[in-house]
């Protein structure tokens, strides 16, 4: 009888843990990323500058990089500037601004990426997309999996509270995205990948259903793995739908539609999957959703994040057109403004009663 297998593209090394960083050089030499230690880091011009300091003496042979930004341009440059270099690899060192320009500038000269997160603020240190800003607003682009992704929890406890918790709300935001994948699984046919799904799913679960709060160690380690695993699971869907789903699109259209004014990308995500999920029927997940929210300080109504209900009536409006194609409960229900305004205004009451 044959023997049916996949290979899943992930990361050679996954290492989470209290003082990960305090031999990253031992860590790359061993896991034979770069045995000599030619290596480009890419840092951000404000606390890279420490973290540059704590790591340059035991990488003499690595040359630094600081990321002006999160645009293309700046990821373009970024390549431009390490293409000469004969280097091993790139190593993404910082917050989601500085891992996505890294991940594109490796893609772009053909080189493996290290990932070395400095906080947990959404599920992109571990994913095949790259988030940049582009003149259109922002674009997502393909590159290949992290080699290797390195996550030191001394370090993510150092980091604002706030990015702690805009992870959270990504992570929690997979429950309703891998329902509106199976809502276009049983609408339209859609393929669905239930490896993937329930990858996914669990991340999400774990999160959701864990006691505890930003400052405990295990909550932070289900938290990163949670992270790792949906980007991982992206990866064995070759596409974002295990964990973009009604939710992200509300957080696109903020973005798209406030820009000066949108908040962090999981506070938006979080708020739209307890709403998406109130939209589907399940009030029962979408006030757990709002409750576990609501305890790690996280915003559940627009006016939170300094959005009145108009403006979220024409954010829910407008997102369905922020992914074309994408199948979720905003396109099954194709609701009207008035609609929506309805909805929002049960979903509120939900939440205050």
């Amino acid at each position: 009888m044959p023997v049916l297998t996949r290979l899943i593209p992930s990361p050679v090394v996954v290492d989470i843990s209290r003082g990960a960083l305090d031999d990253l050089a031992g860590l790359l030499a061993d896991q034979r990323i770069s045995s000599n230690g030619k290596l480009a880091f890419a840092i951000s011009g404000g606390s890279g500058a420490a973290l540059r300091e704590r790591f340059a003496p035991a990488l003499p042979s690595a040359d630094w990089y600081e990321v002006g930004g999160g645009t293309i341009d700046d990821a373009i440059k970024l390549a431009d500037s390490m293409k000469s270099g004969r280097y091993d690899a790139v190593v993404g060192l910082g917050g989601g601004k500085i891992i996505d320009c890294a991940k594109f500038a490796a893609a772009r000269i053909g080189l493996p990426l290290v990932a070395v997160a400095t906080n947990l603020s959404h599920d992109g240190l571990c994913s095949p997309v790259a988030t940049l800003d582009n003149d259109a607003g922002r674009g997502s682009y393909g590159v290949p999996n992290p080699i290797a992704v390195v996550i030191d929890l001394d370090v993510i406890r150092e980091a604002p509270a706030r990015f702690v918790r805009s992870g959270i709300g990504d992570a929690i935001s997979n429950i309703s995205a891998v329902r509106d994948w199976e809502l276009a699984h049983t609408v339209r046919g859609e393929d669905i990948d239930g490896l993937a799904a329930a990858m996914a799913r669990q991340a999400g679960e774990a999160v959701l259903r864990h006691p505890g709060g930003v400052g405990d160690d295990a909550f932070l380690q289900v938290l990163a793995e949670g992270l790792v695993m949906t980007g991982i699971s992206m990866s064995v869907a070759g596409d974002s739908r295990p964990a973009s789903g009604a939710c992200h699109e509300i957080n696109h259209a903020f973005d798209l539609l406030y820009p000066k004014r949108a908040a962090s990308h999981g506070e938006q995500c979080g708020l739209g999957a307890a709403f998406a999920t109130f939209l589907r029927g399940d009030r029962e997940m979408s006030m757990l959703m709002v409750k576990v929210l609501q305890r790690h300080g996280l915003p559940v109504l627009p006016h939170e994040i300094g959005f009145d209900e108009d403006e979220f009536v024409k954010v829910v409006e407008y997102a369905p057109d922020t992914r074309p194609g994408r199948y979720t409960i905003l396109e099954h229900l194709d609701l009207s403004a008035d609609q929506i305004r309805d909805a929002y205004r049960d979903y509120a009451q939900a939440i205050s009663s």
